[in-house]
């Protein structure tokens, strides 16, 4: 059976079909839409944790994530869950992971283990369609500058994160392990395409380098609205047995909540990445 690929948009996000991941040939079709597409679902797959964990090692170091509730017996699993009495899901703002790492993961491989009827959808954004869309000036100018980045105020032990629905369910946890800062250049090169990109984000980022959080603020809140404006995303709406992978590198992404009173169970393990400039 052969991979078909199918763009979701002509520049972010493509289907795939047909996959056999223990398939080398498969893989490398897998992994040039990854390149092309930046996010890439994979339809109708049955897979036990170990295969799961098996082909992520196909893409590289495994992350064990520091914050997420681990899959019992299988620590670098992590699980992303909301059940139905709860009202908040994780990741509801537009962000990319692990940009406050100072060398920010590769990409994330979430697999979906029980969905909603309908909803629970994820929407990604392209980052070089962001920036591609900016004025030539504006662009020079934020060649120039760097942006901080930091996991303290979403993971820390602050009163906010303390009391969040999340942290006191258990979804997320070992808030004292969130001591991680990185400064990073607001445009990367991207280092598989080599497309330029926006590399800022509201979850993470604090502000720019050199710069008070104050004088940061209006240009940061700008750029946050530019890099999610619908012409640049795509949607994802999962089924059972859906993998998606996207390139934190390229793009953000934001959980959507609109289902209230139904469970929403899936499995994420996270890729090791290279230094970016």
């Amino acid at each position: 059976m052969s991979v078909e690929v199918r763009p979701i948009t002509p520049t972010l996000g493509a289907e795939i079909y047909g996959v056999d991941v223990h398939n080398d040939g498969h893989f490398e079709e897998v992994h040039k839409a990854f390149v092309d597409y930046s996010m890439i679902a994979i339809r109708d797959l049955d897979l036990s944790p170990e295969d799961h964990l098996a082909f992520a090692e196909r893409w590289g170091e495994i992350n064990v994530n520091r914050f997420f509730k681990p899959l019992d017996g299988y620590p670098r699993i992590a699980t992303v869950t909301k059940e139905p009495d709860q009202t908040k899901a994780i990741g509801e703002g537009w962000h990319t992971d692990h940009s406050y790492d100072q060398i920010p993961a590769m990409c994330s491989l979430l697999l979906a283990r029980e969905t909603p009827e309908v909803g629970g959808d994820t929407a990604f954004a392209s980052m070089n369609q962001a920036y591609l869309a900016l004025s030539p000036a504006m662009r020079e100018m934020l060649h120039g500058l760097k942006a901080c980045h930091s996991s303290r105020h979403a993971f820390g032990a602050t009163k906010e994160v303390s009391n969040s629905e999340a942290a006191k369910s258990g979804r997320l946890g070992n808030a004292e392990l969130a001591t991680q800062d990185a400064v990073h250049p607001v445009v990367i090169t991207h280092p598989l395409s080599g497309r330029p990109g926006l590399y800022v984000n509201g979850d993470f980022t604090t502000h720019f380098e050199g710069w008070t959080k104050e004088e940061s603020q209006p240009l940061l809140d700008f750029l946050y609205d530019h890099c999610t404006k619908a012409e640049f995303t795509c949607r994802l709406r999962w089924r059972t047995g859906t993998m998606a992978i996207w390139d934190n590198r390229a793009t953000q992404h934001k959980a959507i909540n609109d289902y209230p009173g139904q469970r929403r169970h899936m499995h994420r393990i996270t890729i090791e990445g290279c230094p970016i400039s």
